[in-house]
């Protein structure tokens, strides 16, 4: 096996344990959530595997609909073959050769309390003649009082990827919260999709094992954190108001995943799962 091809089979490995470990999570989270304000039967994750045509790599969708998470998608998936030529132009190194390579994991959580921020959190493998890392995470809360960064939810999760991002380099942090700030904004609406974290693409340090380090503690970063921001929330209870309020801010988040989202084009322009790339849309959404 080259080095190249059992990189690969690494990455999808740790891609799919994480999201194993990320399922088992929320799945805690959902049976231990209180009945008083979350009535029924916990949910559980289903598992959906889909595959690309001509048997060229595929994934598997995992959804759960349940009681406190109103609609989440964790997602993996590893797939290969050529770029169109249109869209080849666009990508790192596929400008003279098409064929590609892709593995990694995408989540969103769309809760049904408004106090429980939405999230978002994806990291990725890519190989075309060059190769990289990517990824990122960011915090969505559905209340006007706690999108800023002062809120304490916002606090401990810039927190958590600032120490990712430390034990490699004391300078990624900064750099990848600009970069997230940059990137999940709304132009037209002039205004940010939440409070950020941080967003990183074309990562090649040179160090191939430094940087898949990196992507790992991305990933358990936000295995930490945020499991830990839910069950603080979890408890409390909410208004009708609250509910609107959270589902204008849903709205915004359709409005930048269909777009602006990289991740979405991606999926769509390389045969894409179509179910697991729009299972980010909230269930409930609202524009005035």
């Amino acid at each position: 096996m080259t080095d190249l091809e059992n990189r690969k089979k690494q990455a999808r490995a740790w891609f799919e344990s994480l999201r194993d470990s990320i399922m088992a999570a929320f799945e805690t989270l959902e049976r231990e959530a209180p009945a008083s304000l979350y009535p029924g039967e916990p949910g559980r994750f289903e598992k959906t595997p889909w595959a690309r045509a001509n048997n060229e790599g595929g994934g598997v969708m995992g959804m759960m609909r349940g009681r406190l998470f109103e609609k989440v998608g964790v997602h993996t998936s590893t797939v290969f073959g050529a770029f169109s030529p249109e869209f080849a132009k666009h990508v790192r190194g596929a400008a003279d050769d098409p064929r590609f390579w892709a593995s990694g994991i995408s989540l969103i959580a769309h809760m049904k309390n408004p106090r429980v921020p939405a999230v978002h959190m994806n990291t990725r493998m890519i190989v075309t003649t060059q190769g990289w890392f990517g990824g990122g995470a960011d915090l969505n809360p559905t209340l006007d009082a706690a999108r800023n960064e002062a809120h304490p939810d916002a606090v401990d999760f810039h927190a958590g990827l600032k120490q990712a991002c430390d034990g490699f380099d004391a300078g990624w942090y900064d750099k990848y919260k600009k970069w997230a700030d940059e990137y999940f904004w709304l132009p037209h609406r002039g205004e940010p999709r939440g409070v950020g974290g941080i967003f990183y693409d074309h990562h090649d340090s040179g160090d191939w094992e430094k940087d898949f380090a990196f992507t790992r503690a991305v990933g358990e970063a936000f295995l930490d954190i945020q499991p830990a921001i839910i069950r603080r929330r979890m408890g409390e209870s909410w208004t009708d108001a609250e509910r609107h309020e959270q589902a204008k801010w849903r709205g915004r988040y359709v409005e930048f995943n269909l777009l602006y989202d990289r991740g979405t084009t991606f999926g769509l322009k390389t045969g894409g799962n179509v179910e697991s790339i729009l299972s980010s849309m909230p269930p409930i959404a609202e524009w005035k």
